[in-house]
Order: C-alpha cells, then structure tokens, then sequence
C-alpha cells in the first residue's frame, strides 16, 4: 500500500479551529474523496504536540494500491479541483505550508490478532 501525506505544517488562525475543521470537512474532504484510484482518506486534527515539536494543525494522508495509482491520481483533473477547494478554504484559516510525503506502508499486526 502507498500512503501520499500531506503535512500542513504552520498554525490556524486564533479562534478560528473549529471553522477551519468544519471546513475542511464540508468543503475539501469531498475532493480529496474524489481522486480516481484512492482506497481511502483520513484527515487527522492535532490535539496535541511535544514541547518545542513543530506545529501540524492537519495531516492529510489518502491511500492508494500502487505508485501507478498516484500518479493517475495526481495526473486528474480532481486534483486541480481538490487544490482550488484547499487553497480557498487555506487562505481564510491557516498560516504555513503544506509538504507532500509518499511512503509505502508496512503493518504489523500485534499477536493474537
């Protein structure tokens, strides 16, 4: 499995969490929902950090079976949509930046399971 993270690293705007969550979920998630390929998505919210850790208000991370699957992924026009929906809803919330991580995940289930 291919998991491709998005780290929105910066902070939210003060008082402005909840709305920035709502948003995310109303307005971008069903974007991200949409990439062609994608197995599933999870957007987590912080809650809390270590101290001095750099600051992730959100992580995005959407799975995929296989690297040929991102790039069909990334290569949609979904992505463009997904980009605008993100920007807009970036611009009014968040101050930071958003870095892009590709990784092949590897579980291991504990015994007994």
């Amino acid at each position: 499995m291919i998991t491709r993270y998005a780290l929105f690293e910066g902070k939210v705007k003060d008082g402005q969490t909840e709305a920035f969550r709502r948003d995310v979920i109303e307005t971008v998630l069903p974007k991200w929902k949409a990439f062609p390929g994608a197995l599933d998505v999870r957007v987590s919210f912080a809650e809390k950090r270590d101290d001095g850790a750099p600051e992730y208000p959100m992580i995005l991370a959407i799975n995929y079976r296989d690297m040929a699957a991102v790039d069909a992924a990334l290569a949609s026009p979904a992505r463009a949509e997904s980009r605008a929906a993100t920007e807009a809803v970036l611009s009014r919330y968040f101050e930071g930046r958003i870095h892009h991580h590709v990784t092949i995940a590897n579980e291991f289930p504990l015994a007994g399971d």
